[in-house]
Parts: structure tokens; C-alpha cells; sequence
């Protein structure tokens, strides 16, 4: 059985993360993802660590399966070359700063021209428009512009950046989902067109409930920890030896809750009563609870809340995932082979039931495919691929 999108070919312009990560998930649903890159060290984070012999694991990671090539588009001849490309393609994504690659000459109504059919898309900081679409973003800046740093973290004394980098992870699934959507809509039309997809616009609609509850209430949200704030208890508590997550989401497991550590007697409180008497009541409710959970070890509570059906979780570290038997059924760890062995990384978290997803194979060396694809795809000789490298073009 096929992939998804096999026979989709897709340009990839873009570097280090949130462009990369859009055109990995492409490249891992079966499009064929050519990478141009810089022929002086290609994308920057090639250099980043750590490093498994001399290539970056960080890379290799966000690069899966793709093919590389080199392109100088500083040159006249290269941007020729990017030209005959660009007319072969479904998909350009680039994460150049807005403005640049028009300056290149490569602007939407010009693509447009070269090719009515193609899926434009562009991934920045800020967006192609707005004040703020000519400033340079990094994942932290983002996230402390959109918000979630006030409402993550212990207090509102400790802003706090979540540990992934979520921003640019975001950008280029948003930038994914819009690409696809365009390419439904070429279907019906025949015809392509710019996706736009900014990291702080992203982050700004996954404040999820943060907005509705400022919106409603007029209230500033502000961190409460791994606390939920419509719903309690919902938490991360200590018990004997550690610490466990605990949600229970409905008045019903809250009954099943207060038999489950020994406490009945609260479920007939008027302060516990319900969900919204348990919020207003919070301090008092976990400090309750906190004395109780901490009589039994995190295992005998886990196994007393599954046998109950109570929603609950351990805490795993990063090392833990790589041994949990269900990341280990869903294939959310794999290992994927290159030049120096094998790599462990994520797995594809889209599931087909037809035409199954998966890594097609490991992350590309600098220009491992300029021979592939500017003689087979462009028939440029290899005579002429070789002049074009000394010259610097590629």
C-alpha cells in the first residue's frame, strides 16, 4: 500500500525547525521532500548537538527521509535553477524572513505565474503582515509575546517557557493542515495559493481556555501550577515515594474518587459538592487530599484508580518513554538506521488504516542528491553539475 500523499513533490526552503518540521510531516505521509540548502554548511542546524559521529542528532531528527541539495540563490544561475524547479513542484515552503525571498525575486504573484498550481507557503515569526512581520523570532520570544509563559509555571512570580518548542512546533503543523487544506481546494479549482502560517499566531490559538476565561470574566489568567483551572481536582499530587497526575474530570469519578483514598465522607461536603464548589474550594480540597495520597506509594494508588476506572498517571522522564509499553505498541519511538547506525526518534503520530504513514529514511548529507535530482529531474549533465560546484552555484 502507498502513502498518503505519494506523488506530491515538495520544495523545501526552509531551516531549522518550524519549516522542517512541516515538511517532515509531509515527507513521513510520503511526499517527496527535496531540501535546498545553503552550499556553504547547509541548514543551521546542522551544527547543532548533540552529535552522533559527525552529524547532528537534532537534524537528523527533523530531516527524515527528505533529500538534499545544495543551491546558491545568491547567483543569477541559481535562482535559474530554483526557477525550473519551482515549475516541477506541488509545494514550495520557505521560512525566510518576510520580504526576502521576494527580494530574490520570488514573489507570490511571480510564482503564481511561473506556476499557477502551486501550494506557496510561508512560515515566520510574525506572519506576512502586521507591524511586527519584519522582526526576527526565536521559539522563547513567541511564547513569552503570545501569553502561555503568564500562565505556565508555579506562580505569576515564574513565568515559564514549556520545555518543547512548541511555537515552531505548532507554526509548522498549522503550516501542514494548511497545506493540505490548499492542495483539497486545488482539486476543485485547478488553481494554487499563498499559506500564510505565523508562530504567534499559532501559539495564540492554542491558548485554548485562557482566552474564553478572560473573555468572559475580565479576569487576567495567571499559572497555577499543573493545577486546571475549571476543573478540580486536576493536578499533579505527592504521595509516599513520588508524585502522580490525577484528573478527575466529572462529578461521577469525583464519587469514585473520594471512596478510592479513603475520604467518602467529603463527597457530602457543600464546599466539594460539585466541580465549581470544588474550584472555589481548591486550597482546602488538595490540601485534603494531599494527606491522604500520601500514606500509600505512587504504584498502589496508580493500581487502585486503574482498577477503578479513576483517570490518573505517573510521571515519566524522557528515558521512561523509550521502555512504556504503550508508546511501544502505538510505534512512537523508532530507530531508524543511517551512516553511523541506528537513531531513535519519534515515531508518526497519524495513524492510516489504508495507507499507512512511516520514516522513509534517514536525514540527508549536505547535497547527497544533486546528482538525483538536477540530472535526473532537471537533465543538467553531470559534466555541467561538476562546473556548476566549482563555480558555487550548488
Amino acid at each position: 500500500m502507498g502513502k498518503p500523499l505519494e506523488g506530491l513533490f515538495v520544495l523545501d526552503l526552509t531551516r531549522v525547525l518550524a519549516g522542517p518540521f512541516c515538511t517532515m510531516l509531509l515527507c513521513d505521509m510520503g511526499a517527496a521532500v527535496v531540501k535546498v540548502e545553503r552550499p556553504d554548511g547547509g541548514d543551521d542546524s546542522r551544527s547543532f548537538s548533540p552529535f552522533v559521529g559527525e552529524e547532528s542528532a537534532y537534524f537528523m531528527s527533523i530531516n527524515r527521509g527528505k533529500k538534499s541539495i545544495t543551491l546558491n540563490l545568491k547567483t543569477e544561475e541559481g535562482k535559474k535553477l530554483l526557477e525550473r524547479l519551482i515549475e516541477r513542484s506541488d509545494v514550495l515552503v520557505e521560512n525566510f524572513r518576510p520580504g526576502v525571498f521576494e527580494r530574490l525575486g520570488f514573489s507570490a504573484e511571480r510564482l503564481k505565474e511561473m506556476n499557477p498550481r502551486l501550494i506557496y507557503t510561508c512560515s515566520s515569526g510574525f506572519g506576512h503582515s502586521g507591524p511586527m512581520s519584519q522582526r526576527t523570532a526565536y521559539d522563547l520570544i513567541i511564547q513569552g509575546l503570545s501569553g502561555i509563559m503568564s500562565i505556565t509555571g508555579p506562580d505569576e512570580h515564574y513565568p515559564t517557557k514549556v520545555g518543547s518548542s512548541i511555537a515552531d512546533i505548532f507554526c509548522g503543523t498549522f503550516a501542514c493542515i494548511g497545506i493540505l487544506a490548499a492542495l483539497q481546494s486545488r482539486n476543485s479549482t485547478g488553481s494554487g495559493q499563498k499559506v500564510d502560517v505565523a508562530m504567534l499566531d499559532s501559539m495564540v490559538a492554542v491558548l485554548e481556555n485562557a482566552i474564553a476565561r478572560y473573555a468572559a470574566t475580565g479576569e487576567i489568567p495567571t499559572p497555577i501550577g499543573n493545577r486546571h483551572p475549571s476543573i478540580a481536582p486536576f493536578a499533579s499530587f505527592e504521595t509516599l515515594d513520588g508524585m502522580i497526575n490525577i484528573a478527575v474530570g466529572n462529578d461521577g469519578i469525583w464519587k469514585k474518587f473520594c471512596k478510592a483514598i479513603e475520604r467518602a465522607d467529603i463527597c457530602e461536603d457543600p464546599r466539594f459538592a460539585n466541580n465549581p464548589s470544588r474550584v472555589k474550594n481548591i486550597d482546602q480540597l488538595m490540601e485534603i487530599i494531599g494527606v491522604q495520597l500520601k500514606k500509600k506509594t505512587s504504584k498502589e494508588w496508580l493500581g487502585t484508580f486503574e482498577a477503578l476506572d479513576i483517570p490518573s498517571g505517573k510521571i515519566n522522564n524522557v528515558a521512561d518513554l523509550f521502555e512504556d509499553e504503550q508508546i511501544k505498541a502505538r510505534e512512537m519511538i523508532v530507530e531508524v538506521s543511517h551512516r553511523n547506525g541506528t537513531l531513535k526518534m519519534p515515531g508518526v503520530p497519524i495513524k492510516f488504516s489504508e495507507t499507512p504513514a512511516s520514516i522513509s529514511g534517514p536525514a540527508p548529507l549536505l547535497g547527497e542528491h544533486n546528482e538525483e535530482i538536477y540530472s535526473g529531474m532537471l537533465g543538467i549533465s553531470l559534466e555541467e553539475i561538476e562546473e556548476l560546484h566549482e563555480k558555487g552555484v550548488i
